[in-house]
């Protein structure tokens, strides 16, 4: 046994040396490779970098192949995408796939050489038809996508296909998904759980969350919380930011794990901190009501700002209520206008009554009951009961009795006490802010709860803020937890 081939990897040096020393080119590449991963040597980019170098000399294709990658890494060279593509063009000039495949990549995304989805197809194909899994992949991506050549779901489906059924793990995500969307072949959740498992049981987060989502909503298999929490977990420990967001959501809402407001916020913390929007908006509503965390407008508005930045409408919404009602900031009507209207443009239905609700009582702004009937009728589209009352309201009685006078109170409280829920929850917002009555936090949450009581989503989150403050009943965060409304709990 070990006869006749090196017994340590010292031994394989010596032998790489010898015959290196002699000149044999592919002796150099095979020693500057130990000393790039450090075996049976101490590890050293630059001797790596002299012996593929002295085989380059020679014309070896897979040194020129791997002192390009060194120029791309800046690995014991300067770092130079420019000299990268001398190398990897000789290299793939003489056939090496691995190399096409790498020059492909610089021609698609333009560095080193001027920008060419044309030219990367044409180098991604040479290596395709050598059977490199990688450029099968790639290929398939620009099929997809129809660059550089004419889109193609199909096409892209057989070259995933053959990357795939070699193991490339980015390929089995990407046929999953064909299948998922019934792109190119027939749709099937059975055939896309099947390519993401593969490809999740290799350790790649992206599979693992997307497999964990499709057992959370039993799509291609049965559904189990339990599982979706394995590959959430599973992806969340490698820092991988959707997953850490949905795992949040599960351990928030108590599915498939033991509830825990701590450790839904760890995980919305983790998300949060790479840039998920998502997981800004949860952990800001997280430290406005105090769940898992110790209550702080302050830091709710911090991360609430974060998420709006990124065009977040629950963030936007939330910090129009925060301006509204000077929460964390200064009261501030501009401010709150500013980001009703952003989130009300994103089509957030809340901020589109809040919005009209503002602007048919002149809050802040010129009292308008065209901007008021603009902002309801958008938020009535979307099934806003409440909106959809104000505006049968001002149909019914005209625009001018719509205005903040006795009128409008008095016809509000019929219809609160014939078990309108809208109107309920209308009347305990001009209860709340003293609008043609007398102020009372004690009548605002009655109606509030009224509402509430019924469903109604405004008058939970209004109920569960008078809880929250401490207005009208005594403050409890606990209260306000289970009339806010759920947080945002939809999956990446």
């Amino acid at each position: 046994m070990g006869k006749g081939v090196p017994q340590s990897e010292e031994e394989a040096v010596k032998l790489y040396r010898k015959a290196a020393e002699q000149g044999l080119a592919e002796a150099q590449t095979n020693l500057g490779m130990m000393y790039l991963m450090g075996k049976g040597v101490p590890q050293s980019d630059e001797e790596a970098v002299k012996l593929f170098r002295k085989a380059v000399e020679q014309g070896l294709a897979r040194a020129q192949s791997n002192l390009g990658l060194m120029y791309e890494k800046g690995k014991g060279v300067p770092q130079s995408d420019e000299e990268a593509v001398k190398l990897y063009t000789k290299a793939a000039e003489q056939g090496l796939a691995g190399a096409q495949y790498n020059l492909g990549v610089k021609y698609e995304k333009g560095k080193g050489v001027p920008q060419s989805d044309e030219e990367a197809v044409k180098l991604y194909r040479k290596a395709a038809e050598q059977g490199l899994a990688d450029a099968q992949s790639n290929l398939g991506v620009m099929y997809e996508e129809g660059k550089g050549v004419p889109q193609s779901d199909e096409e892209a489906v057989k070259l995933y296909t053959k990357a795939a059924e070699q193991g490339l793990a980015g390929a089995q995500i990407n046929l999953g998904m064909m299948y998922l969307m019934g792109k190119g072949v027939p749709q099937s959740y059975e055939e896309a759980v099947k390519w993401f498992r593969k490809s999740a049981e290799q350790g790649d987060s992206d599979a693992q969350t997307i497999l964990g989502a499709m057992y959370r909503n039993g799509l291609g298999v049965p559904r189990s919380d339990e599982e979706a929490v394995k590959w959430y977990t599973k992806a969340a420990e490698q820092r991988n930011a959707k997953a850490q967001f949905n795992l949040g959501i599960m351990y928030h809402l108590g599915q498939g794990v033991n509830q825990s407001a701590e450790e839904a916020v760890k995980w919305y913390t983790k998300a949060a901190e790479q840039g998920s929007a998502k997981a800004q908006f949860n952990l800001g509503w997280m430290y406005q009501i105090g769940r898992g965390i110790p209550q702080s407008d302050e830091d709710a508005i911090g991360w609430y700002m974060k998420a709006a930045e990124q065009e977040d409408s629950n963030a936007q919404d939330s910090l129009g209520f925060m301006y509204l009602n000077g929460r964390g900031v200064p009261q501030s009507h501009k401010e709150s206008i500013k980001w009703y209207t952003k989130a009300a443009e994103h089509g957030h239905v809340d901020a589109q009554f809040n919005l009209g609700f503002i602007y048919l009582n002149g809050l802040g702004v010129p009292q308008s009951d065209e901007e008021a009937i603009k902002w309801f009728t958008k938020a009535a589209e979307q099934g806003d009961t409440n909106a959809q009352f104000i505006l049968e309201f001002i149909s019914d009685y005209g625009q001018d009795v719509s205005r903040a006078n006795g009128e409008m109170v008095k016809l509000f409280i019929k219809a609160a006490e014939l078990g309108n829920a809208a109107a309920q929850n209308n009347l305990g917002w001009m209860y709340y802010i003293g609008l043609s009555v007398i102020q009372s936090d004690v009548d605002a949450v009655k109606w509030f709860r009224k509402a509430a009581e019924q469903g109604n989503s405004a008058g939970q989150k209004n109920l569960g803020s008078m809880y929250e403050n401490g207005r009208g009943v005594p403050q409890s965060n606990e209260e306000a937890a289970k009339w806010y409304k759920k947080p945002q709990n939809k999956e990446n």
